[in-house]
């Protein structure tokens, strides 16, 4: 059996798999540090939840109760949003690779710590577990340095601001998919549209440019975050707003959320406002204007995927962006359901076995 963790801020997401990477269960504790809501096996309730530890604890004894004690485990993986530079694929963690992500925490101190909490509270109360570690800049690692270094000076570069690409747990999932099924194509255009939002370059199954850069707010319009803008703008925001104040700004408060009022792309279209109506034309225009971009990376292109919440449900949305883009040729577009935790179980597994990636 297989545990996969997604740990988040204030939430702490997992399922579980079988060896033919089945899943067999599920569960989610939102709103940690409160009042949590509770998911497990599609029963929900409420409880105070101090922690991610608590959430752990609530984790395997949903298992436990269930017939699957931690002990019945052959591993746990967990998502870990940033692996900077130091780490391009799926890895055993040991201490050195916990000590490997403390060191990424500047570059993602959103997600990092909320990441390792998990790790941690399973290894105290499961010490002889194995656990697993994949990383969602990681799919990222193949893009060539030309188009991830930033134009800066080189002490500034030193210290790691280059685009590093995200969602990349999603995109690997993408490629398998399309690859097992015969239709991965040399040159990929792949857009994971949900809440967050990116594009990816995929050219003989391997990213070679991306949307979101140093951090996930880089990019596409999304629910709450900016997407590309001026780094002045930042600045003026910045000395309006304080740091602090700008960097909410910019990914809470902007986006479609603060084009149309809803980051939810079914409510922009059941608001029907004319603000709701700019809202949704901004995220399909800069979906396309960077896919241009993409496109002319990979020298052309053969397909389209969409994945994601937006990417698989919203039609209108997936239909404009295919139109807009038919100028690049006739090509087939593929709609594939995101499946992280099973991409996660997956690369977990062949690491595990020993197989090459």
């Amino acid at each position: 059996m297989m545990l996969v963790v997604n740990a988040g801020s204030s939430s702490l997401k997992f399922a579980l798999f079988d060896a033919a990477l089945t899943e067999i269960f599920d569960g989610v504790v939102s709103e940690i540090g409160g009042d949590a809501r509770i998911e497990l096996g599609g029963v929900a309730q409420t409880r105070a939840i101090a922690d991610h530890d608590a959430a752990t604890d609530l984790m395997l004894d949903a298992l436990r109760d269930r017939g699957h004690p931690v002990d019945c485990l052959d591993a746990a993986v967990h998502r870990v949003v940033h692996g900077g530079s130091a780490f391009d694929g799926t890895v055993r963690i040991t201490p050195e690779v916990i000590a490997g992500i403390e060191v990424q925490t500047p570059l993602a101190p959103l997600h990092n710590p909320h990441n390792l909490a998990p790790i941690r509270a399973l290894a105290a109360r499961a010490p002889d577990l194995v656990q697993v570690a994949g990383f969602d800049t990681a799919f990222h690692a193949t893009v060539p340095e030309v188009a991830r270094a930033y134009a800066l000076p080189e002490d500034d570069r030193a210290q790691g601001l280059r685009r590093y690409g995200f969602h990349g747990i999603s995109y690997a999932g993408l490629t398998e998919t399309l690859r097992e099924s015969g239709d991965l194509p040399p040159r990929l255009l792949a857009l994971h549209l949900g809440n967050g939002a990116s594009l990816c370059a995929i050219r003989d199954g391997r990213s070679v440019a991306t949307s979101m850069g140093y951090s996930p707010t880089a990019g596409l319009t999304m629910g709450t975050r900016s997407g590309d803008i001026d780094p002045m703008a930042v600045l003026d925001m910045a000395r309006r707003h304080g740091i602090d104040g700008a960097a909410d700004r910019l990914n809470r408060a902007s986006g479609l959320l603060g084009l149309g009022g809803h980051s939810d792309m079914r409510a922009l279209l059941a608001d029907g406002s004319e603000a709701a109506r700019f809202a949704r034309a901004h995220f399909i225009y800069w979906a396309v204007r960077h896919a241009g971009s993409a496109i002319a990376a990979m020298g052309g292109l053969d397909a389209l995927a969409f994945t994601g919440g937006i990417g698989q449900n919203d039609v209108g949305v997936r239909d404009e962006i295919a139109a807009r883009l038919a100028w690049a040729g006739e090509v087939p577009v593929h709609v594939v359901v995101a499946e992280e935790e099973r991409t996660l179980a997956r690369d977990a597994q062949r690491l595990l076995d020993g197989e090459p990636r």
